[in-house]
């Protein structure tokens, strides 16, 4: 799973995001003492996101019309990521849909877990006997993993999807500049070894000998097992519609080892060369998907309160899921602090979690959705 955030973020007062005005409620509050011995009385008011539910819903229900089914929609924020608590979140979802012949699902992110792509796609194929991808915009890594399990997947024109081979975040991977881990990718490991033996020529010489200076030899049994993981998962999740192993075989093959780069932008003709039932996503429903995009990226926007240069508190909404009088969203809220001597921000009063919008009778109920 990717780092949910790093910036700046603020103090010990968390507040739940107040509802856009069209469909206001009456909000429970949550507030928390200051940590601090010296009390700021004069420190900013916090900023909080926007919940834009009434809008959201307005734009759902008309896709759902021109649709003809049931909408589901799955936005990652840029720092959010498909990760293990998305797929209670979903069940959520679901559970309050139904089972249908048809649901679409509509997704935006930049990737994450790839085990969990398989679990979304188990628990949305228990819900319907068929399952269309709608994909405006990027669909990259595990998100990709998540199309792979759909009868059919109808991309826009600024839409793609990216290769699926593994990158991992190890305990003992290399730190960068900032003192944090960094992602560590079997392909580039491998290209490395190519590079230095075309160039040694004769040499026995063992390049690994040089590359664990830098690569610790755990991390690269680790990646190599993981891309194995990687391919499991495309078979799996493409033999929920494709009865041809041998094709499913090819399609895991190519989207694991052909593409010279993790992000390489597979575009809707070269989806339809892989193997991949691919269609152009109908422009007036392609515009109704980019708008919920736009409301989405208002909710998912940075909400950070400076208090100094080393003292902040942060509200960001990273990860969103929605479907009919239905809102489920991942928050984070907490202070930041930095720590010069590690030359890293370290968190504290973190009252990040899940919060969950529901119109029942015409009236909006907000909450706290607790999944640990």
């Amino acid at each position: 799973m990717k780092n949910r955030s790093r910036r700046l973020v603020p103090r010990s007062i968390s507040h739940e995001p107040k509802l856009d005005s069209a469909h206001s409620v009456a909000t429970k509050k949550f507030s928390y003492m200051p940590q601090s011995q010296d009390p700021i009385d004069d420190k900013p008011k916090i900023k909080q996101p926007p919940v834009l539910f009434a809008k959201t819903q307005m734009v759902i229900e008309k896709a759902a019309k021109l649709l003809g089914g049931p909408l589901i929609t799955y936005w990652n924020n840029p720092r959010g990521s498909v990760c293990s608590n998305d797929v209670i979140a979903l069940y959520e979802v679901l559970e309050r849909l139904g089972f249908h012949e048809t649901i679409y699902l509509f997704l935006k992110s930049d990737g994450g877990s790839g085990q969990v792509s398989l679990r979304m796609v188990n628990l949305l194929r228990q819900h319907c006997k068929n399952l269309v991808a709608l994909v405006p915009l990027e669909c990259a890594s595990a998100a990709t993993l998540i199309t792979l399990g759909a009868n059919q997947i109808l991309m826009g024109p600024t839409a793609y999807l990216t290769a699926v081979d593994t990158s991992l975040n190890h305990a003992l991977s290399p730190l960068d500049r900032d003192n944090d881990r960094v992602s560590v990718n079997l392909d580039e490991v491998n290209r490395v070894i190519r590079r230095w033996r075309s160039e040694q020529g004769s040499s026995v010489e063992n390049p690994y000998k040089s590359l664990f200076g830098y690569v610790h030899p755990l991390v690269i049994g680790a990646v190599d097992r993981a891309e194995s993981l990687s391919v499991m998962l495309c078979r799996e999740l493409l033999a929920y519609h494709i009865g041809d192993e041998d094709r499913a075989n090819e399609i895991a093959a190519t989207l694991n080892s052909k593409y010279p780069s993790h992000s390489y932008p597979i575009l809707l003709n070269e989806a339809k060369k892989i193997g991949l039932n691919v269609a152009a996503l109908a422009p007036e429903v392609n515009a109704l998907l980019l708008e919920l995009h736009r409301l989405y990226s208002e909710m998912g926007q940075k909400a950070t309160t400076d208090f100094s240069e080393v003292k902040a508190h942060g509200n960001e909404i990273l990860n969103i899921l929605e479907s009919t009088n239905f809102q489920v969203f991942f928050q984070h809220d907490k202070d930041w602090f930095y720590r010069s001597e590690e030359r890293r921000w370290i968190t504290m009063n973190d009252n990040s979690g899940w919060r969950q919008i529901e119109r029942i009778s015409g009236k909006l109920r907000q909450s706290i959705m607790h999944n640990a």
